[in-house]
């Protein structure tokens, strides 16, 4: 078995390595805090949100706070799951080259 099976792709960019590294941590984030945290523009994170979403590693939630749309995002149970594989996978990979 290789040790890079366990390397997910929908982690490869650095902003959804971010993305779930913050919702690990956190039980939501809106779209204002992922921004910030990340430094990003609203159609970068927009973009990147999108792809963890379609994989079902993330939950959106759309509401309005009095009258302001808010989005709000958190880590699906296979999103956690598959974000320690990961997490694992490169932390082998890492001492495999000590």
């Amino acid at each position: 078995m290789s040790i890079i099976n366990n390397i997910n792709k929908a982690f490869d960019h650095r902003i959804r390595l971010g993305i779930m590294s913050i919702l690990m941590v956190n039980e939501y984030a809106d779209f204002k805090m992922l921004k910030d945290l990340l430094s990003v523009t609203d159609g970068n994170l927009a973009s990147h949100t999108k792809a963890l979403e379609k994989v079902a590693y993330i939950k959106v939630e759309k509401q309005f706070i009095g009258r302001k749309p808010n989005t709000r995002y958190s880590a699906t149970v296979l999103g956690k799951a598959e974000f320690k594989k990961h997490i694992e996978a490169l932390e082998k990979l890492i001492k495999k080259s000590e």
